[in-house]
């Protein structure tokens, strides 16, 4: 019984290793790729084991040839932005669909749905056309509005779907005592649903974060673009500096990574929340 038992443990744990490389593999040649010079690239002298010598030298050339700090913090404010001004409009689209009954509520419900069903690329044209007219054209700003278009639906339904668990009595005790909608909203339901809160905000962090196509169609200075986009211009026509492209890439993966362990702990809870009701 026990030998089995150790058996079991011992599988287990092989499959769970095999996994972690498969998994950390693309990761860990991202990182070789870096560090390792582009002649190497194209030779047989690349290395399995990565040059960390090389680590400092090809980070400050990608800083010190680029503005990709400048970049990375362009692509903060938009991140950041769009997750903000998302949650802030999703809890009170949320309260609203989930405890008050009106009309063209299931008409509203839809029209959040069918964000979700055009392309990004189908809808580059007319939002173009809005943009220039509205004077939104390379502006981050901009760019924080129309990932939010995109993103708030997502976090709507997901938000939604937490609050429906939440008992109505809790809800008529505050009012009871005299707390109006969005006292109840920002005091009773925010805490009782932080989990779902957190969820919603990586969802709609990485979206802003990831953001290309909007920004590369609609930002037309080099001070403005985003990290995605910088990234992108490191790809030339006949030479390609591999080493700044994946070194690039490494520090644009550091924030999104970092903010999603500090976020991990509540995701699972906040994806389930609203899976059982009562």
């Amino acid at each position: 019984m026990i030998g089995r038992r150790n058996l079991s443990i011992g599988v287990r744990s092989l499959l769970a290793l095999v996994l972690v490389i498969l998994a950390g593999f693309p990761v860990f040649w991202m990182i070789n790729t870096a560090m390792t010079p582009v002649g190497d690239l194209y030779s047989n002298n690349q290395r399995v084991i990565p040059d960390f010598s090389r680590t400092l030298n090809i980070f400050q050339v990608l800083v010190s040839d680029s503005p990709f700090l400048r970049w990375l913090g362009n692509s903060a404010l938009v991140a950041g932005g769009t997750t903000l001004l998302s949650l802030l409009l999703a809890c009170l689209a949320a309260y609203a669909l989930s405890r008050y009954k009106f009309v063209g509520k299931g008409l509203m419900t839809f029209g959040f749905f069918a964000t979700q069903m055009l392309p990004e690329a189908l809808l580059i044209v007319p939002l173009y056309s809005m943009f220039m007219t509205l004077g939104l054209l390379n502006e981050l700003y901009g760019l924080v509005l129309v990932n939010t278009a995109f993103a708030m639906p997502v976090a709507v339904f997901l938000l939604k779907s937490a609050m429906d668990t939440v008992p109505y009595e809790i809800e008529e005790s505050a009012r009871v005592d005299g707390c109006n909608a969005l006292t109840i909203l920002q005091v009773m339901f925010i805490p009782l649903i932080a989990p779902s809160l957190a969820a919603a905000a990586v969802i709609t962090f990485f979206d802003g974060w990831n953001e290309y196509l909007f920004a590369t169609t609609f930002i037309h200075d080099t001070a403005n673009w985003v990290a995605s986009t910088g990234l992108a211009s490191f790809i030339g026509e006949f030479t390609t500096p591999l080493d700044m492209v994946f070194s690039g890439a490494i520090v644009f993966t550091i924030p999104a990574a970092i903010f999603f362990l500090l976020m991990q702990r509540k995701i699972v809870a906040g994806l389930t929340a609203g899976s059982v009701k009562g």
